[in-house]
């Protein structure tokens, strides 16, 4: 816990206020408000939920201030035996309007019997019953999703099939889950004329925002699907590699609804990564744009596309209604691919293709320890997963806006678009860049009430100062994920509306949702997680592979209970069994899923995310593993024999920062401001230009295990020791 740069609470004086840039009657006005807080409590939670609930700091305050009051009010707080600090806490009338709170109240007593007694109180034996009983919290939750089945399941998990560790779920359903996304459901208050999408164009921030109805989304989504079917057949695997733009989340559904598998590319990759994925997926076609437009100037997108060799190509124009580019000769303008429709007595019309639940829909990637990503298949259970846990812990409803800049290339994109269509809450979408006041403005005129980040982009907020006098009371929580939070930057976002609280996921594209997550329905501490999401059952390990006893501070690797709907049941280029469960031991009977990461859990339940088990980093919200960039690397300066790439935490928190070791050849040398140099556009051209080098240092030699296997903790390990020791001088 970082201490208060002013001491204890109690020792803030109106000079201390002014020199966060109150005036002086601001100052004193604001002093007599804050010993009136002291003066009903001084145990500290207890102080701040006074602080915080009575409005007493405000959005406009200057962020010095929300530093010294936050950091005074914990001065002499002790985490090992109080648990992490507390900053924001549900109030009992509050959360049984929420949709899990709901729920509760209207089965708990029956569930749970005389042990029930309310939302709060009853979450964590509510979030227990439903790891023991899956089946009876998906059957509820089913019937508040906009789920339609063409056949209902025979029942909702068949666990007498031995070879499947995580069961067989909802057996013998047949269904169409872009179509679920695109029906009317009264239950969610979702009619033909309901706004379903809202979105705005950078550079026309004074303009209204754009909006499409749920009609005039299934209009356009089914015009899409009949071109699909004149271009490509039903199976097909088609790419998206373009912003995630109205357009994009148009084709994304109409893949789907035509039977075809939707591949997921980052917007950002070099063409030697879009090849990679092309080729693994064995697409068939490709939609993308002439140019990704930022800030006024455009960057080329579609040349990147044909560098990469690639198949059948749709090309959608970044401006206007016409590409401004040569295409190759068998690819297709947006308008001469939407042409092929126009002879349909009702092009708009469409029967979706339906298909059993375990039918793949979607292709996406992750990185794992070796060169080539991980070709991850996501089936019609997946976007079912992301659906509940969003309208579960982050309490997606009817009437919400929920926003998150992403990318359909990353498994946050496809999480957005069905957690907004399935749970009745409108998609928000800025088309340019998060990093700028446009952005930020947009959040306001739309009214945004659910806003996801990375912390990365949170930092640029905050150190820019760019979102300043913008109005963000509308959103009603926040949600973080992709990186390590870092404590005081997530303090400069929830004091954005009133100390709302940010929902901290942590998952990954193989789970189709998070394992862990902050609740509506128990106090939230930044950067920290308050609970496995629902259904999920979790334990942590020693070195020896043991689980620590539930509910017991400690730190190890993360073993997940295999029965979880919406994890993967297989790989396209790779062993599942090998990657997930080979080496891990049994618990409770069950062989017990790897996931990777390294956790700590604190007094209170709590969870921190320590970094990962293996080799694999996360930079920018992005895993990708050290052998990926170590390739790059090696063949970036001729002096260069080997290197080693390892992510370092900041001293004070945050997102991972990228480290590289380099051993150079005999009778070679090089410094490390010229390396650092050249490995910084060997990874923007060859493997992802939103990676960036840190730090550069040049070793006689790797430390290495009796079978030559290259130890990168213990590297890790030494430069982490070494910044916590700058850090102090």
């Amino acid at each position: 816990m970082e201490r208060g740069r002013y001491g204890s609470i109690s020792e803030v004086s109106i000079e201390n206020i002014i020199t966060t840039g109150l005036s002086l009657e601001e100052a004193r006005f604001f002093h007599s408000k804050l010993q009136s807080a002291i003066s009903q409590t001084r145990n500290p939670k207890e102080l701040w939920r006074e602080i915080s609930e009575q409005r007493l700091l405000q959005p406009f305050h200057p962020h010095d201030l929300h530093q010294m009051i936050y950091y005074s009010v914990y001065f002499n707080w002790d985490v090992s035996s109080n648990g992490p600090p507390l900053y924001w806490f549900p109030s009992l009338l509050q959360s049984k309007l929420t949709n899990l709170g709901r729920v509760m109240e209207a089965h708990g007593t029956k569930i749970l019997g005389k042990s029930y007694q309310d939302p709060i109180a009853s979450f964590d034996l509510f979030q227990k019953f439903s790891v023991q009983h899956p089946e009876v919290y998906w059957s509820i939750v089913l019937k508040e999703l906009a789920v339609k089945f063409r056949k209902e399941p025979r029942c909702i998990l068949d666990t007498t099939d031995k070879t499947k560790h995580g069961g067989n779920w909802m057996p013998d359903a047949v269904l169409n889950i872009a179509e679920c996304c695109l029906l009317p459901s009264d239950h969610l208050k979702k009619q033909d004329d309901t706004v379903v999408v809202v979105w705005r164009d950078e550079g026309f921030d004074d303009s209204r925002v754009n909006s499409l109805t749920l009609k005039e989304l299934r209009d356009q989504v089914m015009m899409v699907a009949n071109a699909l079917d004149v271009t490509f057949s039903t199976g097909d695997a088609i790419a998206i590699d373009m912003p995630m733009t109205v357009t994009a989340v148009i084709i994304y559904l109409a893949i789907v609804l035509a039977g075809c598998v939707v591949v997921s590319i980052a917007d950002s990759f070099a063409a030697k990564e879009i090849a990679t994925r092309l080729r693994v997926s064995k697409a068939k076609g490709i939609f993308t744009q002439d140019f990704i437009v930022r800030g006024g100037k455009k960057f080329p997108l579609y040349s990147r596309v044909v560098d990469a060799n690639s198949c059948k190509a749709i090309v959608v124009p970044s401006v206007g209604k016409d590409v401004e580019i040569q295409l190759r000769e068998y690819d297709l303008s947006w308008k001469d691919f939407l042409s092929r429709v126009s002879h349909l007595p009702r092009p708009n019309d469409y029967y979706p293709v339906y298909q059993p639940i375990d039918s793949v829909t979607n292709i996406l990637f992750s990185s794992g320890t070796t060169g080539e990503p991980k070709a991850i298949p996501w089936t019609q259970l997946a976007p079912i997963r992301c659906a509940a846990d969003s309208w579960g812990l982050c309490n997606c409803e009817a009437g919400d806006i929920f926003c998150w800049p992403t990318n359909l290339g990353w498994v946050m994109g496809p999480i957005l678009l069905y957690s907004c269509f399935l749970s009745g809450t409108t998609l928000a979408l800025y088309h340019g860049s998060p990093l700028d006041r446009g952005f930020g403005k947009f959040i306001q005129d739309a009214r945004v009430t659910h806003l996801g980040t990375v912390p990365s982009l949170v930092k640029t907020w905050k150190n820019t100062c760019c979102m300043d006098g913008l109005d963000w009371t509308s959103i009603k929580s926040f949600a973080s994920t992709g990186e390590v939070s870092n404590v005081d930057d997530d303090l400069w976002l929830s004091s954005r509306s009133y100390y709302k609280p940010i929902i901290e996921c942590c998952g990954g594209t193989e789970l189709g949702s998070s394992y862990i997550q902050g609740s509506f329905l128990q106090p939230q501490a930044f950067g920290a997680f308050s609970t496995a999401s629902m259904t999920t059952g979790l334990v942590i390990l020693d070195e020896n592979g043991n689980a620590y006893p539930n509910d017991q501070p400690c730190i190890g690797e993360v073993g997940l209970i295999p029965i979880y709907l919406g994890a993967t049941d297989r790989l396209l280029n790779a062993d599942h069994e090998e990657v997930y469960f080979k080496g891990m031991p049994m618990y409770q009977g069950m062989h017990l899923r790897r996931h990777g990461d390294i956790v700590r859990r604190m007094v209170g339940g709590y969870f921190v995310v320590q970094g990962r088990a293996d080799d694999t980093m996360n930079l920018g919200g992005i895993k990708t593993s050290s052998v990926e960039i170590e390739r790059v690397c090696d063949r970036a300066d001729e002096n260069v024999l080997e290197t080693a790439a390892v992510s370092v935490t900041p001293v004070n928190g945050g997102p991972e920062q990228l480290a590289i070791f380099v051993v150079l050849k005999k009778e070679s040398k090089s410094e490390p401001i010229k390396l650092k140099m050249k490995f910084s556009r060997a990874i923007h051209s060859n493997l992802n230009p939103l990676f960036k080098v840190s730090y550069v240092k040049i070793v006689p030699e790797f430390p290495r295990t009796a079978s030559n296997k290259l130890l990168r903790r213990v590297l890790r390990d030494k430069l982490q020791q070494e910044l916590a020791v700058r850090s102090r001088l």
